[in-house]
């Protein structure tokens, strides 16, 4: 009779169970679960998750001594140390401004992230567009690497175009940048166009965005092999001409320690220049928008900002 007890018991504790498993499933099976991750850094919203890198610097870390900041006319800047995360110098870090051709950062990155397999980039009449140029002709085929020191040395607004047409076609390249932009945790940066010419709506950024951004462009090895590169030299082909390209605009040639990175200007945007420094073992970003003599004040706030840290700049013309 105890086992008998026994053997019931135990019958009708499956037997609930099974009832609460079904429970369970029927009234959870039009139900979706929901990601604790905000839209932007779901895969299914933006495919940029995939290469997502989060960092997001605070830009109170460091006070620096404001009694000996240089006077610049730029409407932003922000000088960021990476080897101890300190903020150097910062002036209306978080203002949404024009970008111009900083904005090739972002294009680099995306046409790295997406290089066709066949690593062959047409060139179409389309593309031949603005004043700083590469030099394309259309018709001519060349590679990604060519295209890359074109679009940073000669700021070729016809290399950017053909990287994007050539990469995901034009509109979803600029898809791929802001979504980019926005699995790096940035929300204060939009891009209209792949070469920060005007007239494609409203495109912009901040000092604080640029920072982030160029953080991350750094970490590609052909980024930073490119944008340290003061000439390049490009042999003619069956299927393109020579090229001679020069990076004249940054500080690479004239403050030792400096890696490059990009240059722009639009009469939006003003003068604006993004600069890395490994120098005195201090990695330092600094990114000027809106001023009058970028390579001037981008040498001012780099003294400034080594001297903070009680170190002597650099001998530089």
């Amino acid at each position: 009779m105890k086992k008998f007890v026994l053997y019931s018991a135990f019958l009708l504790v499956v037997f609930i169970s099974i009832m609460s498993v079904l429970f369970y499933r029927q009234n959870n099976e039009n139900k979706n679960l929901e990601s604790p991750l905000p839209d932007f850094l779901t895969k299914s919203v933006n495919s940029q998750v995939s290469t997502i890198d989060l960092w997001l610097p605070f830009l109170q870390e460091f006070l620096p001594d404001k009694t000996q900041e240089p006077e610049i006319s730029a409407r932003a800047a922000l000088v960021y140390d990476l080897s101890n995360s300190k903020v150097l110098y910062e002036k209306n870090a978080k203002e949404k401004l024009p970008m111009a051709s900083l904005t090739k950062i972002m294009t680099a990155v995306v046409a790295i992230e997406n290089k066709r397999s066949d690593d062959r980039y047409t060139v179409y009449q389309d593309n031949l567009v603005g004043e700083n140029v590469m030099g394309l002709t259309a018709g001519e085929v060349l590679t990604l690497d060519d295209l890359l020191y074109g679009l940073v040395l000669s700021s070729g607004n016809d290399a950017a175009e053909v990287l994007a047409q050539n990469s995901l076609g034009r509109d979803e390249f600029i898809n791929a940048m802001n979504n980019k932009a926005r699995s790096l945790g940035l929300k204060d940066t939009n891009f209209t166009n792949p070469s920060g010419l005007e007239g494609d709506g409203s495109q912009y950024t901040t000092a604080y965005d640029l920072l982030v951004m160029t953080r991350n462009a750094l970490s590609y090895p052909q980024f930073a092999k490119v944008v340290a590169t003061t000439e390049y030299h490009i042999n003619a082909t069956s299927e393109h001409s020579a090229y001679d390209l020069y990076n004249e605009t940054n500080l690479l040639t004239s403050y030792p320690g400096v890696k490059g990175v990009k240059d722009g200007y639009t009469p939006e945007a003003g003068l604006c220049l993004v600069t890395y420094l490994d120098y005195g073992g201090h990695k330092i970003i600094g990114i000027i928008l809106g001023s009058e003599n970028r390579r001037q004040e981008m040498k001012d706030l780099l003294d400034y900002s080594l001297k903070q840290q009680g170190i002597n700049p650099p001998p530089h013309s």
